[in-house]
């Protein structure tokens, strides 16, 4: 009895915080929608400018932030579990820096693709191959997962100098200016970049069904056969998934660092570790956060702008570095 008392206290907790994330999320997306240098008020717009500025601007940037956020979080949930390490983000394992890696060598030697498809198709072919090099290194090779984590990160720092050196050489504007975007900025996104979420939310729905089977795989790979569960079909359709999200978010904003790696790591310590309910509320934090990141990027400085990635990343690697000494 007092077992079975336990649980449904632990139910009712997560519900509860599922309820309170969906309500914050409303608040941050119409916090979003309202703050600028022209404030508006989303459900009174008295003039045209201010209609214009809400369709054209603004309702697209919060959308962006809402998937982008949602993306990063449940991929950086699912890799922690994927790689057995509980400071895994697409990120700080170099996952961002391989899409945005791709995308950078597809408009150096492949202008003829640098469609905004054909660079989407590039970010997602980026972070799959980098994503399938850490997964195949976590499960081939006898590493630990510190090591494992530093060979991330190297692979991140590598990709991030060759990147820095296209850019130096490059006489184009345009490949300049990439590098503000590839700080991560949502000031750039449009509409037409908005038809991703026809991949990004199914993507995002399916990692969140995946919660009992992530929990399976917490157990170990052979109580997890023994249980009916395909660890190598299901560990390949993680990858996929996780690619899809992570080079679709470098697509869409460039590279975000951290939110796959705060927002899980700490509702884990917060409120516990089982992912049906961890994951769908790891999207509605992360997509929580993004907002409210973006929302002080624009507002921190007066007739500027900064990138989200660079705010993200300050409220990140302070807690980043907190989290490693507590495991140390």
């Amino acid at each position: 009895m007092h077992l079975l008392q336990l649980v449904q206290r632990r139910t009712r907790r997560w519900h509860t915080a599922l309820i309170t994330a969906v309500a914050l999320l409303i608040v941050c997306s119409l916090l979003s929608l309202a703050a600028g240098e022209i404030w508006i008020f989303p459900f009174h717009v008295d003039s045209p400018l201010a209609q214009q500025l809400l369709m054209e601007l603004r309702v697209p940037r919060v959308i962006a932030a809402i998937l982008i956020g949602a993306s990063l979080a449940v991929s950086g949930a699912v890799l922690q579990v994927l790689l057995g390490n509980p400071l895994a983000e697409p990120g700080v394992l170099g996952i961002s820096g391989g899409a945005s890696l791709a995308l950078v060598l597809v408009m150096f030697f492949f202008p003829a693709l640098a469609t905004q498809y054909g660079l989407m198709s590039a970010a997602m072919l980026g972070a799959l191959s980098f994503t399938g090099v850490l997964v195949w290194l976590a499960r081939k090779r006898t590493m630990s997962t510190a090591r494992l984590l530093l060979i991330g990160v190297a692979l991140g720092i590598l990709s991030g100098a060759i990147v820095t050196w296209a850019f130096y050489f490059s006489s184009d504007l345009n490949l300049r200016q990439l590098l503000y975007w590839l700080m991560g900025s949502l000031s750039g996104v449009h509409w037409a970049q908005l038809t991703l979420a026809v991949v990004v939310v199914p993507a995002v729905l399916w990692l969140c069904t995946q919660g009992h089977n992530l929990d399976l795989m917490m157990l170990g790979e052979a109580p997890a056969k023994q249980l009916g569960l395909n660890i190598q079909t299901l560990r390949w359709q993680l990858i996929l998934m996780v690619s899809v999200l992570v080079g679709a978010s470098v697509a869409m904003a460039g590279v975000i660092g951290f939110v796959g790696l705060v927002v899980p790591h700490f509702l884990r310590l917060w409120l516990g570790t089982e992912n049906r309910y961890l994951l769908p509320l790891s999207a509605l934090a992360g997509a929580s956060l993004l907002l409210v990141a973006d929302t002080i990027g624009r507002m921190a400085i007066a007739e500027a702008e900064l990138p989200v990635g660079a705010v993200t990343t300050s409220l990140g690697a302070p807690l980043f570095i907190w989290m490693l000494l507590r495991r140390a």
